[in-house]
């Protein structure tokens, strides 16, 4: 019996187009109207958008300065309706990309810390550099939302802040944000065998409902759709939250053992559903963005260690993890390195680390954002480790 998933929401229809430079307004404008034409089918279909996104080739392969090309297209974006926009992978220069996110409001970047089954150690410390300096230069360290380190994150992901363009054709790919449909599965009896069962078929009817729009987007702009991540990305409310779906196994919280086996179990039906998946599809845990991991926060219910661990079996990486505002450059760099280590041991599994310093306050201490997709809960403790000897012989 196919279970009611209820109206399915798209987290963001994203489109991977090159952008010339300077900035050519008739290819933002074919960009503008392609994604506004998106909402309009999508809605059509009964689907809610939330966001429409344009991500570009990585800026580190443009010939033009970054922070006038990020300025630039950030701007260009906003008066033509797109929500935000990503450069992709960054030059190594910490102050340059530190400048790109201080001078704009919509646009992300990332740097690329694991490619080709090897750590990029300067970018591994290049990567903690940025983190270390937004947090000290916007509010609340605000400005490191728009900034990940990314390992084996291949182009065209459709979640931010991995999101980047191959430099080929247009192409276009769905961000779903199935949170809710997770819980819906778990929240019924039977046994995890039927859970699996529930949520496979879930999956299932959720894909059918997004292609057909996708594929008449595709036909109408002569734009390839390469399919949907289908990584459950929840909103702060208790039914779209991984946090409530872990209860709901039977689990007392997330963090409690068991944990583990059901970050596995949930991410092994995301990997195995016949439907057609592009970018992680993996298990999202951000702290900020799920009000029962915010709330576990404050409670001390779990580590980030913990949370690297989860993305074992296989989460997405570090996501808004709220950290310590004297956490320092060194700390950050060691805590970049062991995501990028598990990125290569897991056979190049896409992660990425997007690691919030708060700064004046502690471990333990509430977080006070103000931003509709967070859930405010606690600065996350460090052990406080530090891997500078290793990284010397990086």
């Amino acid at each position: 019996m196919t279970p009611s998933i209820g109206r399915v929401k798209l987290r963001s229809i994203t489109l991977g187009n090159n952008m010339s430079w300077p900035l050519s307004s008739a290819e933002l404008s074919k960009a503008a109207r392609f994604l506004a034409r998106s909402r309009e089918l999508f809605a059509e279909a009964g689907l809610e958008v939330q966001t429409t996104r344009l991500a570009t080739q990585p800026v580190r392969d443009m010939r033009a300065p970054a922070v006038d090309i990020a300025r630039e297209l950030d701007r260009a974006c906003r008066e033509s309706g797109i929500g935000y926009c990503s450069l992709g992978p960054a030059p190594l220069d910490a102050g340059l990309v530190a400048e790109v996110i201080e001078g704009t409001s919509i646009a992300f970047v990332s740097m690329s810390t694991a490619r080709d089954g090897q750590i990029d150690f300067p970018a591994v410390r290049a990567a903690a550099a940025v983190v270390h300096r937004v947090a000290r230069s916007s509010e609340l360290g605000f400005g490191n939302l728009r900034f990940a380190a990314a390992a084996h994150c291949g182009p065209n992901i459709p979640f931010f802040p991995a999101a980047y363009h191959d430099g080929g054709h247009p192409k276009f790919s769905l961000a779903l944000q199935a949170a809710d449909v997770v819980v819906e599965a778990c929240s019924g009896a039977g046994t995890l065998e039927e859970v699996r069962a529930r949520l496979t078929e879930a999956l299932m009817e959720m894909d059918r409902r997004i292609t057909p729009a996708a594929k008449r987007l595709e036909r109408e702009f002569a734009i390839e759709y390469l399919g949907a991540d289908f990584s459950p990305a929840p909103f702060p409310s208790a039914h779209e939250s991984i946090g409530t779906a872990f209860q709901r196994l039977g689990l007392e919280r997330f963090g409690a053992a068991g944990s583990l086996a059901a970050a596995a179990l949930i991410t092994g039906v995301l990997r195995s559903a016949p439907v057609n998946r592009w970018g992680f599809n993996g298990l999202m845990l951000p702290v900020l963005e799920d009000s029962a991991l915010a709330a576990g926060a404050l409670r001390g219910d779990f580590s980030v260690h913990e949370l690297l661990l989860y993305s074992a079996v296989c989460g997405t990486g570090l996501d808004t993890v709220p950290l310590p505002g004297d956490t320092s450059e060194e700390e950050l760099t060691s805590l970049i390195l062991d995501v990028a280590a598990l990125s290569i041991a897991l056979d190049r599994k896409p992660l990425t680390a997007r690691l919030l310093p708060v700064p004046g306050k502690k471990a333990g201490e509430p977080t006070a954002y103000d931003f509709e997709y967070f859930a405010n809960g606690a600065v996350l403790p460090l052990k406080g480790l530090r891997a500078s000897g290793f990284l010397e012989r990086g």
